[in-house]
Protein backbone atom coordinates (compact mmCIF):
# COMPACT_ATOMS: atom_id res chain seq x y z
CA UNK A 1 0.00 0.00 0.00
CA UNK A 2 1.48 3.34 -1.07
CA UNK A 3 1.75 6.12 1.44
CA UNK A 4 0.19 9.40 0.27
CA UNK A 5 1.79 12.57 1.58
CA UNK A 6 1.39 16.20 0.76
CA UNK A 7 5.05 16.94 1.14
CA UNK A 8 5.58 15.66 4.65
CA UNK A 9 7.24 17.22 7.63
CA UNK A 10 10.35 18.54 5.90
CA UNK A 11 8.38 20.11 3.05
CA UNK A 12 6.09 21.84 5.55
CA UNK A 13 9.10 22.97 7.55
CA UNK A 14 10.74 24.34 4.41
CA UNK A 15 7.57 26.28 3.51
CA UNK A 16 7.43 27.66 7.05
CA UNK A 17 11.07 28.67 7.23
CA UNK A 18 11.13 30.32 3.81
CA UNK A 19 8.04 32.37 4.49
CA UNK A 20 8.83 36.08 4.32
CA UNK A 21 7.55 36.83 7.82
CA UNK A 22 9.84 34.30 9.49
CA UNK A 23 12.91 35.59 7.69
CA UNK A 24 11.95 39.20 8.43
CA UNK A 25 11.51 38.33 12.09
CA UNK A 26 14.89 36.58 12.23
CA UNK A 27 16.60 39.57 10.64
CA UNK A 28 14.81 41.92 13.05
CA UNK A 29 15.96 39.90 16.06
CA UNK A 30 19.58 39.87 14.90
CA UNK A 31 19.57 43.58 14.05
CA UNK A 32 17.76 44.36 17.30
CA UNK A 33 20.38 42.47 19.30
CA UNK A 34 23.21 44.30 17.57
CA UNK A 35 21.47 47.65 18.02
CA UNK A 36 20.85 46.81 21.68
CA UNK A 37 24.57 46.28 22.21
CA UNK A 38 25.34 49.62 20.56
CA UNK A 39 22.81 51.45 22.73
CA UNK A 40 24.00 49.63 25.85
CA UNK A 41 27.60 50.64 25.14
CA UNK A 42 26.58 54.22 24.39
CA UNK A 43 24.71 54.45 27.67
CA UNK A 44 27.15 52.50 29.83
CA UNK A 45 30.40 53.89 28.42
CA UNK A 46 29.52 57.45 27.45
CA UNK A 47 26.26 58.86 28.83
CA UNK A 48 26.15 57.35 32.32
CA UNK A 49 29.75 58.24 33.21
CA UNK A 50 29.28 61.76 31.85
CA UNK A 51 26.16 62.26 33.95
CA UNK A 52 27.26 60.45 37.09
CA UNK A 53 30.91 61.38 37.45
CA UNK A 54 30.22 64.81 39.02
CA UNK A 55 27.54 63.41 41.32
CA UNK A 56 29.70 60.48 42.43
CA UNK A 57 32.69 62.73 43.10
CA UNK A 58 30.45 64.97 45.22
CA UNK A 59 29.25 61.89 47.14
CA UNK A 60 32.81 60.64 47.54
CA UNK A 61 32.08 57.28 45.89
CA UNK A 62 34.16 55.55 43.23
CA UNK A 63 31.27 53.80 41.50
CA UNK A 64 27.50 53.98 41.63
CA UNK A 65 27.26 50.29 42.52
CA UNK A 66 29.03 51.06 45.83
CA UNK A 67 26.26 53.38 47.04
CA UNK A 68 24.45 51.69 49.92
CA UNK A 69 22.71 52.45 53.18
CA UNK A 70 22.45 49.84 55.96
CA UNK A 71 23.24 47.04 53.51
CA UNK A 72 20.68 48.20 50.93
CA UNK A 73 22.52 48.63 47.64
CA UNK A 74 20.41 51.40 46.23
CA UNK A 75 23.26 52.37 43.91
CA UNK A 76 22.64 49.31 41.72
CA UNK A 77 18.94 50.14 41.54
CA UNK A 78 19.69 53.77 40.78
CA UNK A 79 22.09 52.68 38.04
CA UNK A 80 19.43 50.42 36.50
CA UNK A 81 16.85 53.23 36.57
CA UNK A 82 19.27 55.69 34.96
CA UNK A 83 20.26 53.16 32.30
CA UNK A 84 16.60 52.49 31.53
CA UNK A 85 15.78 56.18 31.18
CA UNK A 86 18.79 56.91 28.99
CA UNK A 87 18.16 53.85 26.79
CA UNK A 88 14.51 54.83 26.43
CA UNK A 89 15.55 58.38 25.48
CA UNK A 90 18.06 57.15 22.89
CA UNK A 91 15.54 54.75 21.34
CA UNK A 92 12.91 57.50 21.32
CA UNK A 93 15.28 59.87 19.52
CA UNK A 94 16.24 57.24 16.94
CA UNK A 95 12.62 56.29 16.24
CA UNK A 96 11.64 59.95 16.05
CA UNK A 97 14.42 60.63 13.52
CA UNK A 98 13.36 57.62 11.41
CA UNK A 99 9.71 58.72 11.47
CA UNK A 100 10.66 62.25 10.47
CA UNK A 101 12.74 60.95 7.57
CA UNK A 102 9.91 58.61 6.57
CA UNK A 103 7.37 61.48 6.58
CA UNK A 104 9.71 63.64 4.51
CA UNK A 105 10.22 60.82 2.00
CA UNK A 106 6.49 60.08 1.77
CA UNK A 107 5.76 63.80 1.21
CA UNK A 108 8.24 63.92 -1.66
CA UNK A 109 6.76 60.76 -3.17
CA UNK A 110 3.23 62.13 -2.78
CA UNK A 111 4.18 65.36 -4.56
CA UNK A 112 5.85 63.46 -7.39
CA UNK A 113 3.06 60.91 -7.78
CA UNK A 114 0.02 63.15 -7.33
CA UNK A 115 -2.10 62.79 -10.46
CA UNK A 116 -3.71 65.90 -11.86
CA UNK A 117 -7.30 66.46 -10.78
CA UNK A 118 -9.59 66.04 -13.82
CA UNK A 119 -11.68 69.05 -12.78
CA UNK A 120 -8.61 71.28 -12.58
CA UNK A 121 -7.36 70.01 -15.95
CA UNK A 122 -10.77 70.74 -17.51
CA UNK A 123 -10.81 74.23 -16.01
CA UNK A 124 -7.30 74.94 -17.27
CA UNK A 125 -8.27 73.80 -20.77
CA UNK A 126 -11.39 75.98 -20.69
CA UNK A 127 -9.40 79.02 -19.57
CA UNK A 128 -6.82 78.37 -22.31
CA UNK A 129 -9.57 78.04 -24.93
CA UNK A 130 -11.19 81.27 -23.74
CA UNK A 131 -7.81 83.04 -23.89
CA UNK A 132 -7.29 81.85 -27.48
CA UNK A 133 -10.82 82.94 -28.44
CA UNK A 134 -10.29 86.33 -26.82
CA UNK A 135 -6.99 86.77 -28.66
CA UNK A 136 -8.60 85.81 -31.95
CA UNK A 137 -11.49 88.26 -31.43
CA UNK A 138 -9.10 91.04 -30.51
CA UNK A 139 -7.06 90.33 -33.62
CA UNK A 140 -10.20 90.76 -35.76
CA UNK A 141 -11.24 93.87 -33.83
CA UNK A 142 -14.64 92.48 -32.87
Amino acid sequence: MARVTNGGFWADFQKFITRGNVIDLAVAVVIGGAFGKIVESFVGDIITPALLTPALKAAGVDGIEKLSANGVKYGLFLSAVINFLVIALVIFLVIRAFEKAKRRLSRHEAIEETPADPTVVAQERTVAALDRLSSALEARNL
